[in-house]
């Protein structure tokens, strides 16, 4: 049985070959290390959890944004050996504070949630952006 003392909350980014391990674990698309340095040196916010016993990194996310008044959760991530232990929900909760506590009145806050945090999400108050919808450019190369 685990015990909520059993993490630790960081509040900064996990080091970069973890941040590239836990993107890896929860099957979010491979980053290139200039590409996971970039995120750990360029969010407006970020905080990951540790495994006190073994010091590993098993949860993070992070804020980017203009510090003004748009501010997008990405990298939402908890290693899947260590879901349902309410890792999530302490990030997500950690990060929306951050923006309560730092950000000028009536900030945007978005994210881009997959199905398998859709409950999470929608837990903590976020709501589908009706009529919009999410959108990505693809990468093509030439």
């Amino acid at each position: 049985m685990y015990s909520p003392d059993d993490f630790e909350l960081i509040a900064g980014p996990p080091a970069l070959d973890e941040y590239l391990g836990l993107r890896k674990g929860v099957d979010l698309s491979q980053k290139s290390a200039e590409q996971g340095e970039a995120a750990l040196t360029g969010s407006w916010f970020f905080c990951h959890v540790r495994d006190r016993e073994t010091g590993l990194a098993v949860a993070m996310g992070r804020i980017i944004g203009d510090g003004g008044w748009y501010f997008h959760i990405a990298d939402m991530a908890t290693l899947p050996e260590f879901q349902g232990r309410g890792l999530g929900r302490k990030v997500i909760d950690t990060l929306v504070a951050q923006i309560r506590d730092r950000a000028p009145d009536n900030p945007y806050i978005t994210l881009i949630a997959d199905p398998p945090g859709w409950r999470l999400y929608e837990q903590t108050g976020f709501t589908e952006i009706d009529p919009s919808r999410g959108m990505e450019l693809p990468w093509m190369r030439w």
